[in-house]
């Protein structure tokens, strides 16, 4: 057996292919999200809330964008909903939350548009459903009225397919193509390409109308893993065009973001996808920030963004037998999210910093050199007395009731020396 492995070929690094899409920019006054190109993949959101209420509209905002969401949809359903739009953009800058407003329009968008110019100028980007915007020639029209707004205001679109409400035209015209085949597809293959078509023959209009390429992303969203990948794999290799991923419906919980983590990862990988949104169901009672979570842990976990200091943990094992050490991990790491919107204006590159919490000997040590900072309890009973490491040593160990509010101080310390204006 060869005693050095040294010989054989090396095993190649891991790197995402590049993205090959155009780059566009979503702004509102001075603030400018690039999208696209060799810009960063970008985090988005949709709020929940009655648009017609503009103050909780506002504020679901608010707490979407400091939880790191950069782009931000709200429904236009109605002339109320439309009518708050430039009230809900108002407080926004004055809450100093720059971040550019999508409005989501089905059915009846180019009337709002059309009835609600203020409406039409505060928004920075228009979604259009094809398959919602009228069939034949009333359909032509009203996708072209939408679109004649968005150049006239200097607004980008999105145009959104949806597998649930599909361009029924289309979809009829290519099901009979099939079926004259001599070799018919599948089903699920003619759903793809009538997804993937809509798609780029309505960009193709709106770029025919006077809307820039740059100025278009699209989307082709289905709720199955394997139909996303398989999907957006085509839809990449025809066009250039940024494209906005992620799983219709995604579903509850752990299921939902697993999902989503499973479809978009492999994609992203391969260097498809300028934005994406984790469309988690919120359950009873959790913020709906949690897909903006989810979204930003998927992109940091890939190395593509790097939003919060990321926390290494161990799982636990029979070597940790309290709660101790699962309560300091949690602590840390509330603390860190908590902190964050401050510490990113303040403290630039913040986001990269690595903490170790870890729970016992075996591997807590290690862990924690490798870390910029970490800490590592003892094991059994974890009793309180936890080694302090700091860029590789040991620098002191923390015992009694108070290691959480002790290790948190000398975060920030580090922190303020390592990101501060003077270092």
């Amino acid at each position: 057996m060869d005693a050095s492995c040294l010989t054989q070929i090396p095993v190649p690094l891991p790197v995402p292919a590049p993205r090959r899409s155009l780059q566009g920019v979503v702004s509102w006054g001075d603030h400018r999200v690039t999208v696209g190109g060799n810009a960063p993949v970008r985090v988005q959101s949709m709020t929940n809330t009655d648009t017609a209420d503009a103050v909780a509209t506002a504020i679901q905002v608010k707490e979407l964008a400091q939880a790191g969401s950069e782009l931000v949809r709200i429904t236009v359903n109605n002339d109320e909903a439309a009518k708050a739009v430039p009230y809900i953009r108002e407080q926004l800058d004055r809450m100093g939350i720059h971040v550019p407003l999508i409005g989501d329009f089905h059915y009846n968008g180019h009337r709002l548009l059309t009835d609600h110019p203020a409406c039409a100028t505060a928004l920075s980007k228009y979604r259009i459903n094809p398959g919602n915007v009228g069939r034949g020639d009333k359909g032509d029209r009203q996708f072209a009225q939408m679109v004649e707004l968005a150049a006239r205001h200097g607004k980008a679109i999105r145009i959104g397919v949806n597998w649930g409400s599909l361009d029924q035209d289309l979809l009829a015209r290519l099901m009979d193509e099939n079926a004259r085949r001599h070799q018919p597809w599948d089903s699920r293959q003619v759903m793809y390409e009538a997804l993937i078509t809509s798609a780029i023959d309505s960009a193709r209009r709106a770029e025919e109308i006077g809307l820039g390429r740059d100025q278009i992303v699209l989307s082709c969203k289905v709720s199955g893993v394997q139909d996303l990948i398989a999907v957006y794999q085509e839809l990449a290799r025809r066009t250039d065009h940024a494209l906005h991923l992620g799983l219709t419906e995604a579903g509850m919980g752990v299921k939902g973001a697993v999902a989503s983590a499973a479809a978009l990862s492999v994609l992203l990988q391969q260097g498809i996808g300028d934005t994406i949104r984790v469309s988690l169901t919120p359950q009873p009672g959790e913020p709906r920030t949690q897909e903006v979570l989810v979204a930003s842990e998927i992109l940091q976990a890939l190395g593509l963004r790097a939003f919060v200091p990321s926390v290494v943990a161990c799982p636990g094992c029979g070597r940790t037998t309290s709660t101790t050490f699962q309560e300091l991990a949690k602590q840390i790491d509330d603390f860190l999210r908590q902190a964050m919107p401050v510490w990113r204006e303040q403290y630039p590159g913040v986001e990269n910093l690595r903490v170790a919490v870890m729970g016992c000997i075996v591997n807590g040590p290690g862990e924690s050199k490798h870390a910029d900072i970490g800490i590592s309890l003892p094991g059994t009973g974890e009793a309180p007395a936890a080694p302090v490491y700091i860029d590789g040593q040991k620098v002191q160990t923390l015992r009694g009731d108070t290691i959480a509010s002790e290790f948190q101080d000398i975060v920030q310390g580090y922190i303020e020396r390592r990101f501060g204006a003077g270092a």
